[in-house]
């Protein structure tokens, strides 16, 4: 009588043929490559923003704000910068550098896949191997 530890010893002992092929790649696809950029600047821009709240909360909450304050209290005494930036100030500028990063991402993955369609016409593309197992 065969257990189930024998049959797969005895499968895992036979060699596996596996076929290689190597293929081309001569061209990208533009507006594949806009929209994966562009699925790939929303993950940056989500983690621009979270990461500008996060720094302002840390910095918030280490007082390091009041002690510039009074520490330029002593240069001048209408300037408080504990006034004019908040969270919500903090929010909008986060949200201004992630459209903006939101845009030149989706336009350099644009650009990047036009100038890998011209490279292909002087190299031939790029030569890449799959197996199958």
């Amino acid at each position: 009588m065969s257990t189930v530890a024998d049959k797969l010893a005895k499968k895992s002992a036979q060699k596996t043929s596996s076929k290689q092929v190597r293929l081309r790649l001569v061209y990208v696809d533009f507006w594949s490559a806009v929209k994966l950029s562009f699925l790939v600047a929303i993950a940056i821009a989500i983690v621009t923003l979270v990461s500008f709240i996060l720094l302002f909360l840390v910095i918030q909450s280490t007082g390091l704000i009041s002690q510039v304050d009074e520490f330029l209290a002593g240069f001048s005494d209408g300037l408080s910068i504990e006034a004019a930036v908040g969270l919500p100030q903090v929010f909008a500028f986060g949200s201004v550098v992630a459209i903006l990063n939101l845009i030149v991402v989706t336009v350099m993955g644009a650009v990047g896949a036009g100038i890998y369609n011209m490279c292909v016409k002087i190299t031939g593309g790029l030569l890449v191997g799959f197996t199958s197992n």
